[in-house]
């Protein structure tokens, strides 16, 4: 049976009571790294962006242009740094290019 929280618990505290007793967090962390990525990126590289899926620890993000995925590649681990310190936790640990 769930734990019953009493009359004074913060609204934040039951969402996550109902997170954790439901197992949402894998939903809610793709939802926020597509909104870290969207507001990291900028209009720029997310023109050329087709999707966003978390899976596990990585971060599958499919690309229309080729000259960008190559330039990004680059840049992986500053991406992995930039997005989990958006979230403040480590949620990405790797990041594939398509």
């Amino acid at each position: 049976m769930a734990k019953r929280l009493n009359n004074e618990s913060s609204i934040g505290d039951v969402l996550k009571e109902i997170i954790q007793v439901n197992k949402l967090q894998p939903g809610m962390d793709q939802i926020s790294v597509k909104e870290a990525w969207v507001s990291l990126m900028g209009n720029g590289v997310n023109s050329y962006t087709k999707n966003v899926i978390l899976k596990g620890g990585t971060l599958y993000v499919e690309l229309t242009s080729a000259v960008l995925r190559e330039e990004l590649s680059y840049g992986k681990d500053k991406i992995i740094k930039m997005i989990n310190d958006e979230l403040r936790r480590d949620i990405v640990t790797a990041v594939v290019l398509r």
